[in-house]
Order: C-alpha cells, then structure tokens, then sequence
C-alpha cells in the first residue's frame, strides 16, 4: 500500500477539486427547496463511484432521496467491506454568520470552508478516492461495497427500508464509516462508541390569537414566557434532567474507563478559549469529556414564536415553538425517551395553555468493540499512517444506523473518522482540514490490507 502514495501525491490537486465540486452542491436534505439538489448530489456521487471503478452502480429510489449503491467484488471467497456515508448536508443557517458563502468552498489556512465538508461529503469522498487509487494500482485486497445515502440529516428516514430490501445485497463482514473525528492530528483516536437521539418539537398555544399586549398584557398567559419556564425546569440544581424515568436502566461507565478517557490530551482553558466562554456547563461530578460522551442530556436546538421582524410590534403572541434533542447513553431506548418526555412535558403544563408535543426522529446508542477483527485493522492502519497507535474514544454524537445495520444485517460497524471537534459541523463556517482529508486517503487503503490480512 506504500506504493500508493506517490499516486495520491500526485493526484491531490484533483481529488480537492473533485470534492469542491462536491461541495458546491446545496444538498439539504431538512428543505424541500434543495430537493433537486439533493438528487444531484447523489448522481454525482454515482458518477464519481463509476470513474473510481465500481460496479453495480445504481441509483437506488426511495420514498424519500435516492441511495447511492456500488460494488467490486473481486473474490467471492474474500472478505467484504460495506462502506457508508451520507451526501446529504445540514441547513447553512444562520447565513449571516459565515465567513464565506457555504456552497462557495474556498481554501484557506490549509482547510476547506462550506458546509458538509466535514459532515461529510469530504469523510466519505476519502473513500471513493482510496478506492480509485487501489484500483487503478491493481492492488483492492478484498471486496468492497457502497451505500451513500441523502437522508442521514433528517433521521436516515428510508434508509432501514432499503435495507431490510436488500440484506443479501448488503451483506457484509463489517460496515465501516468515516462521519466522526480524531482527538488531534497528532493523536489518532477511533471512536467505540456515540450516543442516541430523541428528537422533538413542542408547541404552546395560549390564546387563540396574537393580542395586543398593552390592552392583554398581565391578564392572559403569554406562551414565550410560559414556554420559557417549562424549558428552565427540565434540568435541575445539579444539571440533571428532571424527566422522570429519563436515567432508568443506564449502566454507568466503569471508572477504569473513565480514567482512560480522562487521560486523553484534553487542555480545559484551550477549550474555553475555542469557543469564547468564561467557564463550562454540565451534570454535577462528570469531565467535560465525560458530559459529553458518556452521559444523557437534554438541549433546546432552537426556539421561536412571537414577532422576529425588524422594529417593533407590541404583540402577546398565540404560539410558541421549541425544538428539544435528548442525546442518549446504552441501555435508553429513543422511543421510550420520547414518549417519557411527551407525558412529563404535557404534566408540567399551567391551566392556562395547550400543549403538544411532536416526535420527530430519534436511533439508539451504540459502542462497538474494540477486540474485533475490524478494530484491529483500523488501529494497525491509522499506526502506520500516523505513526503512533490510536486511542478508542467515545464520541456525544449520533449515527442511529450503526445499531440498525447490527440488527438487520448482523454486522458490526468500524467509526473510523479523521474529522476534528474543531470543524464546526452543524454551525456557521464548517471546515475540513486537507491534511485530514489526504490522510484519510491514505489510511483507508490499509484499513482493507490489515483487514483481508486478519481475516484468513
């Protein structure tokens, strides 16, 4: 595999240009607006799969967006590599706030700014350039399978269906995906484990109009403030969610283990200093690490109502809105969380407004082991090419699928990511480090080595 770097040195300027193409595309999949967008970034990955060599390469319909399917098989007495990722992007907003146009990639401080470069349109693109790269050298050790899919951003709605459809299709030795991140460019790390999700929205209505708020004002509930107050009393003294049933069931992380995640580089001021604030925030007795991989939480993800507009409209509004994700630990179903918050939130409502409560989507926690065959080749592939052996790490995000494709189609995932905290995905000015994206080409290649290696 070492003779695949002159190649990929020689091919950096247009595998970067390829991606930028990528990048152009405005596939935001939560916004009807960008639905013929969405498909085009689809077509382009499927053109990209069939330049790179792949076969089989289909455009595969759903209710929703299309899945993007290709395959080389090589030996059907070989191991298969089922590869995942997402061409599908989060909304840019708030525009304002972007350095840049986020559809208008520009390249600057050895990084690449617009939105999905690193949520991941440049992680799973690594793929698709590794794999050209081994093909044209003659050198793919085993078998390999594409599943791109465009919905991942709003709960990989259709993606279960398509598999449940297509498991002798998919089947596989291991998944691997490429959407989560490394501890710092000169600490390697592979992720073992990430979070759930219940994702919900909330209404409250008071009265059956917006009102006057002179003539109104301090005689009819307002739903802002209501709404306000209800939010303020989901966490308690210590941080912890007050949603009765929320913590039932969950087993706590070993200390053992909670040494090994404290003993990552890990400079609290530096983290402050990042992200502009004075001190940090979370659940009584845990590590920022710890609060942010380990443990539950509950955070409003936006919240609207009233008038917004420019000047002033004195107005006691009707309705007021709130969008509420819970981040989930093993053992917290997302289903059961959601109805849980759905009975605790209608009981803490006054007399004086309605309220519903919607769910809009949610998956469950995973950790995936670090004894595997598929670890094991991860970890021997980031030591060679970074040069040190990479810690197992849990991440606070969310990928729902990994514990779809374990129980539909028995296999393990492989979260090897080589995005950084610090790319602010899902926030104004997402970027992507082109070391990154050029080490992970260069990785993947020895992921399938190791891989085929250990399987015989």
């Amino acid at each position: 595999m070492q003779n695949l770097y002159p190649h990929l040195e020689a091919n950096k300027e247009l595998f970067l240009n390829e991606l930028i193409d990528l990048l152009k595309i405005p596939s935001v999949s939560a916004n009807p607006q960008f639905a013929a967008d969405v498909r085009k970034a689809g077509e382009f990955t499927a053109q990209k799969l069939k330049e790179a060599g792949a076969d089989m390469v289909e455009l595969c319909e759903t209710a929703g967006y299309p899945i993007v399917y290709g395959e080389k098989i090589i030996d059907v007495n070989l191991p298969t590599v089922l590869v995942y990722g997402h061409y599908d992007v989060q909304p840019a907003d708030p525009i304002e706030l972007w350095t840049s146009p986020p559809f208008e990639p520009v390249v600057k401080d050895g990084k690449v700014y617009a939105r999905g470069s690193a949520d991941d349109k440049g992680q799973f693109y690594m793929h698709v350039k590794a794999f050209q790269l081994m093909m044209q050298n003659n050198c793919l050790p085993c078998n390999v399978k594409f599943m791109i899919e465009g919905e991942e951003e709003v709960g990989s709605e259709n993606l279960e269906t398509f598999v449940k459809a297509n498991k002798d299709r998919l089947k596989s030795d291991v998944v691997l995906i490429s959407d989560t991140a490394i501890i710092a460019n000169d600490v390697p790390s592979i992720t073992t484990g990430l979070r759930g999700l219940a994702y919900m929205q909330v209404e409250v209505t008071g009265p059956n109009r917006d009102l006057h708020s002179g003539i109104y004002g301090g005689a009819v509930a307002n739903p802002i403030n209501i709404l306000c107050e209800m939010i303020a009393s989901l966490h308690d003294e210590n941080r912890k969610v007050t949603v009765k049933g929320f913590y039932d069931g969950i087993i706590d992380v070993s200390q053992e283990e909670r040494d090994m995640m404290n003993s990552a580089p890990f400079d609290i001021n530096d983290y402050k200093k990042h992200l502009d604030i004075d001190e940090v925030l979370g659940e009584t007795g845990y590590t920022t690490v710890e609060r942010t991989s380990i443990r539950p939480t509950l955070d409003v993800n936006g919240i609207w109502g009233g008038y917004t507009g420019e000047g002033a409209k004195t107005v006691l509004p009707s309705k007021a809105y709130a969008k509420i994700s819970m981040r989930l630990v093993p053992n917290q179903d997302n289903k059961k969380i959601a109805k849980l918050f759905e009975e605790h939130f209608k009981s803490i409502a006054p007399p004086y407004v309605k309220v519903s409560v919607e769910d809009m989507h949610g998956g469950e926690a995973a950790v995936t082991p670090t004894d595997s065959i598929a670890y094991k080749a991860a970890a021997m592939a980031m030591e060679t090419t970074f040069g040190k052996k990479p810690l197992p790490m849990r991440s606070g995000g969310s990928i729902p699928i990994v514990t779809m494709f374990e129980r539909e189609l028995n296999t393990k995932s492989v979260l090897m990511g080589f995005g950084l905290d610090s790319d602010a995905i899902h926030s104004p000015n997402e970027h992507y480090g082109l070391y990154n994206f050029y080490k992970g080409i260069e990785t993947i290649p020895y992921f399938f080595k190791y891989f085929a290696e250990l399987s015989k």
